[in-house]
């Protein structure tokens, strides 16, 4: 058993702004043509579907962090709710999410970079990125969270700006105003399906669940954090792209260049403003750039608590993966492993990345939300009209809205997933020596230890 413990430091606020970091808020720029083409030029109403879709995940995450305050998120509360074999599948579907997307932003990072420098190599600004995120990473979570305040403090000024600007010398007619809100019977295939796309947005709400061990009151702060962080960014997502749509309303300009739509917006955005192009350009480049370093940040965060939680379940190597450095107190070894795998940024690419993050993202959320019936539902113990809304009813709905997601995955991100969950099956028969011994797992009176501490 490690005897020195994570340090408990992070507030209600600074879960809100890691949270925040890891979805970062300029994100909305990375989808926005695809997505305003899917839905014929509905983006904020896609963003209200995906808002009120996600919401329901969102709260079941609450309950069980309330319930189980531990490291690890989906991969905690299913190992405790459905046993140490469906735990550790989830939780390795789960290691699929967290474990691309610092990879998926280090790319980004060496592809703006380079456009941006070209006579410095994308590796160049990779490998700098990797080693900075992971050095501040080692040193501990209070320093990334104060890192996490500034970066974001960045994109808000560009958003309010954005925000300010867009409503500046545009049609403001109730009609003109009306015209990205207003939907028709057609729209609505494209805009389930943008829907679907825009649920990725909010994987950060996830993120802050595997911080509840250095939460300084974690019963409380991680449930308010989670719906506070889901509603701030599902604000800020539709402030943003309502505004953009009045700004550049020709959305049947993108149809052709969907990569390129949200340069076109922000220069756009420039001109009628007569700030000029380039200066939004250049001020949109450093602001989503400080973004993209932000959420890698909380991304390696996020998967080396993960692993830490899997350390010390036994399941992973507990001399890797539970140490805990003692004057940081924080996972080294584990940000140290997550580091070394990152470096696959420099030869996979960009779009395999993608199509990787999704799986387990949905995998968590499904079960999760079963997490929330069986805990609260199950047993003997009789059940009020209450109990079955809030804990059957609404998880319940979480659910099928999870399910339903799969049916927007491409057959990369089906194929590469069921293979990662076919590896992890086979790591499974090893440790359980063809599944006649139980997992090793934490014991009840541990368990009270870490959530009274």
């Amino acid at each position: 058993m490690s005897a020195i413990k994570m340090k408990r430091v992070l507030t209600t606020p600074a879960l809100i702004a890691f949270g925040l970091a890891y979805m970062v808020p300029l994100g909305i720029f990375t989808t926005y043509g695809e997505v305003t083409v899917a839905s014929n030029g509905h983006l904020p109403i896609a963003y209200i579907i995906t808002l009120a879709m996600i919401f329901f995940t969102a709260l079941s995450y609450c309950r069980m962090a309330n319930k189980l305050p531990i490291a690890g998120s989906a991969y905690s509360y299913v190992q405790r709710t459905f046993g140490g074999k469906v735990g550790f599948l989830v939780g390795w579907a789960q290691i699929l999410d967290y474990l691309f997307l610092p990879i998926l932003n280090y790319l980004v990072l060496g592809i703006y970079l380079n456009e941006a420098f070209p006579s410095i190599p994308a590796y160049v600004f990779v490998l700098g990125s990797l080693i900075s995120v992971s050095f501040l990473n080692y040193l501990g979570i209070k320093l990334i969270n104060s890192v996490n305040f500034t970066l974001i403090i960045v994109q808000m000024v560009f958003i309010g700006l954005f925000i300010f600007l867009s409503l500046t010398n545009v049609d403001l007619t109730p009609e003109a105003m009306m015209k990205p809100l207003q939907v028709n019977a057609s729209d609505f295939s494209g805009l389930m399906s943008g829907a679907a796309i825009l649920c990725l947005a909010f994987l950060g709400f996830d993120a802050i669940a595997t911080l509840a061990e250095e939460s300084n009151d974690a019963q409380k702060s991680l449930p308010k954090a989670i719906i506070w962080t889901v509603l701030i960014a599902g604000c800020i997502f539709l402030v943003v792209s309502y505004c953009a749509h009045l700004a550049y309303p020709m959305w049947t300009d993108f149809t052709d260049n969907k990569d390129t739509a949200s340069l076109e917006v922000v220069r756009q955005v420039g001109k009628i403003s007569q700030l000029g192009g380039d200066f939004m350009y250049n001020f949109f480049q450093a602001a989503y750039l400080t973004g993209v370093f932000a959420s890698a940040m909380t991304a390696q965060t996020s998967v080396s608590r993960i692993f830490y939680a899997m350390g010390r379940e036994g399941v992973l190597p507990k001399q890797i993966f539970y140490k805990i450095h003692p004057r940081f107190r924080t996972p080294y070894l584990s940000i140290i492993f997550v580091a070394c795998f990152s470096l696959l940024s420099l030869v996979l690419d960009l779009s395999l990345v993608v199509s990787m993050i999704s799986f387990g993202a949905l995998v968590a959320f499904t079960f999760v939300n079963l997490c929330v019936i069986k805990s609260y539902l199950g047993g003997n113990n009789a059940k009020t009209a209450s109990m079955l809304f809030k804990y059957g009813l609404l998880p319940a709905i979480g659910v099928l809205l999870s399910l339903w997601l799969w049916t927007s995955l491409d057959a990369t991100a089906m194929i590469v997933g069921l293979v990662w969950l076919a590896i992890g099956f086979i790591y499974l028969i090893y440790l359980t020596k063809g599944f006649t011994k139980m997992l090793p797992s934490i014991d009840h009176k541990e368990l009270n230890s870490i959530i009274k501490d």
